[in-house]
C-alpha cells in the first residue's frame, strides 16, 4: 500500500497514533491509513477512492 501511494504522489502528512496521514499532492486531499501489518482490500479501495488516485487491483 505504501508503494502505492508514493507512486501515485501521495506523502505522508503527518503521524497519528494508530494511523499515518497521508496527503495526495495535486488534490490536496487527505485521508488516514492504518499502520497495521494487513488491511482489507475494501478499505484500500476506500482509502484510494478518497484520495483521488487508481486502485492497486486494476490493470
Amino acid at each position: 500500500m505504501i508503494r502505492h501511494l508514493t507512486a501515485h504522489d501521495c506523502r505522508v502528512v503527518r503521524e497519528g497514533g494508530r494511523h499515518s496521514w497521508w496527503g495526495h499532492s495535486t488534490s490536496g486531499k487527505r485521508k488516514a491509513v492504518p499502520r497495521h501489518t494487513e488491511i482489507t482490500n475494501t478499505l484500500v479501495l476506500k482509502i484510494c477512492k478518497d484520495l483521488d488516485i487508481p486502485s492497486p487491483f486494476e490493470g
